[in-house]
């Protein structure tokens, strides 16, 4: 039996690990705590909020005062880091919010566990630091280069990504320094429930549902590499189970798509759906061209951003090897699986402020 504590887990990725931590170890206790910032909303949680075993804090984790009464108070001796300004458009414009939350709420958060576990002994030996930051640490690839391993070297491009680089830092500094038991998995692109619409995906598909443009940065060929959500919390629970103190572990889906064809298949799979189900048409009377089998008629192409990034992907080999894992739903499912949860979720999104 474990005591976990999830910060961000009110957010997209954290709340889907809650979710499935629950789901999977229905003894093991799990305590949330979130700022609610825009992204994070508590509905996500709603449904594990009933269980005896789930504990919501509403809090920062740059207090940290809070942060060590809640890992004494709950007796925790797993700490899994998801909380974290993550878009990168917002990190342009407003940079100050990625350093507080992403470098120094992180240090508050190794501050209070070196206190807690180390320094007053509290689960000295049984304790976990685990840290999940991004692929975007490793800067960007070219069409032929080889994907992202755990040795490459660090090379950010954008204010959110070099402040994630910062904070994956600080947590390798704390164990080779303090011996904290910590670990760290570096993920591509997570898609599937609970995506903030700002993000792709979901950003197609209420778009769509609205009439609305759907906006691509210069010629869309930009190339992610996609990783179902549930996917990831599994590969984060073997991590943790099985990985080496003081190890980074690369968490991928295999699945390298450009942009504009991740938009153009959302498109026709929106399309599918209100062809086949014509109750959609009444939900969504403002779906006009999607009604019409004409998605794709609402891509726009935009200015591109500055400093993005042309592809990412990772080499999940490492976990493979060390870890035996691998995605287990194939891209056709997860995508589907996603466009239906929006359809059949519609409460949920309309419900978040713009």
């Amino acid at each position: 039996m474990s005591n976990l504590l999830v910060t961000g887990g009110a957010g997209f990725i954290g709340a889907n690990f809650v979710h499935y931590w629950m789901n999977t170890y229905p003894q093991d206790k799990v305590v949330v705590l979130d700022a609610l910032t825009y992204a994070g909303n508590k509905a996500n949680l709603d449904p594990v909020a009933g269980n005896a075993n789930f504990v919501f804090c509403h809090g920062n984790i740059c207090d940290t005062d809070l942060v060590e009464t809640l890992l004494k108070e709950h007796c925790i001796d797993t700490l899994v880091h998801f909380a974290a300004e993550s878009h990168v458009d917002r990190s342009i414009t407003g940079p100050d919010a990625f350093i507080e939350t992403n470098i120094i709420g992180t240090h508050s958060l190794l501050k209070a566990a070196k206190k807690i576990w180390l320094d007053e002994g509290v689960n000295k030996e049984n304790h976990r630091f685990h840290h999940v930051s991004t692929d975007e640490v490793y800067g960007t690839l070219g069409p032929n280069d080889p994907a992202f391993s755990e040795t490459t070297p660090y090379a950010p491009n954008s204010p959110y990504s070099a402040s994630k680089a910062a904070s994956d830092h600080l947590v390798r500094a704390y164990h080779h320094t303090y011996d904290l038991n910590v670990t760290t998995s570096n993920c591509s692109n997570n898609y599937g429930p609970y995506h903030f619409p700002e993000k792709l995906i979901p950003l197609v598909i209420t778009n769509i549902l609205h009439d609305k443009p759907l906006p691509i940065y210069g010629d869309g060929q930009q190339i992610r590499d996609w990783l179902y959500v549930e996917d990831h919390a599994r590969g984060i629970d073997l991590v943790i189970k099985k990985g080496r103190l003081g190890e980074c572990y690369n968490i991928g889906g295999i699945n390298e798509w450009a942009n504009i064809d991740i938009v153009k298949l959302i498109c026709s799979l929106m399309d599918k759906a209100f062809a086949e189900n014509p109750e959609l048409a009444e939900r969504f009377p403002k779906a006009g061209k999607v009604r019409e089998g004409k998605s794709v008629d609402l891509i726009t192409y935009v200015t591109d951003r500055a400093g993005h990034d042309r592809r990412y992907a990772i080499d999940p080999e490492k976990s493979r090897i060390e870890l035996d894992y691998a995605p287990s739903f194939t891209f056709s499912q997860g995508i589907e699986k996603t466009v239906d949860w929006y359809l059949n979720n519609e409460s949920w999104w309309t419900n978040i402020p713009a």
